[in-house]
């Protein structure tokens, strides 16, 4: 890896992990706009180094658009949002209505899907622009608009007018595990990616947050030692300092710490971990030995 900086589009968290991570530096990032059309034209030109956000991880990206997934940051899954007033409670009740959807997504296929499989019909309302897209539905222009879940809860939260008027129905049509995505060919870089994630995935696993880990390097587990650098040899081999994953958590705490703070009780979209809790509280999230 040469350079100075990594373009990223991201969870903004993640992007100042890797930078701290490989330099040393939580700035040492560039955030690249992108949209539902263009981010993989973007990540397979170079013209960013890393995508995630909201990308689905699926065979075809990973074969087809020639990239690697470095893991999964965040587990979703594809819902919708109606109008309280439609009285409208499962997506069983929307045959023959029109919808707003972003292209370029899988959100097109999944609801395509689903309607056939329940021999249901609707019509599609393709706006790529967020903006529009929110407006189009506050308008009326659709009975509903279908997303990640966890999209729909922070347009729910933060864009449309008098939340309460608005339901996210409880149904979740698709799996969405989004993550990290790379190009192929770049090893070094993808392995760094990876680990970054796996790490601050681990921290929170061994209960290392921003506000101890100056204390947790006095720590005799192993497990605490090889995470933060006190035992050598993780960081060298991928070609950076030992105290990556110091770093790292130094910049943004644990997943835990970042996830509180971006979707949870700490911001104004008020999700619950759920799925993306950690394994041993009945989620999702396990981190992949670092050793």
């Amino acid at each position: 890896m040469t350079g100075n900086t990594r373009k990223c589009r991201q969870s903004p968290d993640f992007c100042r992990a890797l930078a701290a991570a490989m330099f040393g530096d939580r700035t040492k990032v560039r955030f690249v706009p992108t949209s539902s059309q263009n981010r993989f034209t973007m990540l397979q030109s170079g013209e960013i180094d890393v995508l995630a956000r909201n990308a689905t991880q699926t065979l075809q990206r990973d074969t087809a658009l020639g990239l690697n997934m470095a893991g999964v940051n965040f587990y979703d899954g594809q819902g919708f949002m109606v109008r309280r007033s439609l009285g409208i409670a499962s997506p069983q009740q929307l045959d023959g209505a029109t919808i707003c959807m972003q292209p370029g997504t899988t959100s097109e296929l999944n609801v395509a899907d689903y309607f056939r499989a329940n021999s249901m019909r609707f019509t599609p309302v393709l706006i790529e622009r967020p903006d529009e897209f929110v407006a189009a539905y506050s308008s009326g222009r659709c009975d509903a608009m279908t997303q990640d879940a966890s999209q729909l809860a922070s347009y729910r939260a933060t864009a449309v007018h008098n939340p309460n008027d608005h339901v996210l129905l409880p149904e979740r049509i698709s799996k969405e595990p989004l993550g990290p995505m790379v190009r192929h060919g770049d090893d070094q870089w993808f392995d760094v990616v990876k680990w970054v994630l796996m790490g601050i995935i681990e921290a929170e696993e061994l209960g290392i947050t921003q506000a101890n880990l100056d204390q947790r390097l006095q720590d005799p587990n192993p497990a605490v030692q090889r995470l933060l650098g006190v035992t050598p040899g993780f960081g060298s081999a991928l070609g950076l300092d030992e105290r990556w994953l110091y770093n790292a958590i130094k910049a943004v705490g644990n997943y835990g710490e970042s996830f509180e703070r971006n979707l949870g009780s700490g911001s104004p979209i008020g999700l619950p971990r759920g799925q993306n809790d950690l394994w041993s509280r009945g989620g999702l999230m396990y981190s992949l030995p670092l050793r």
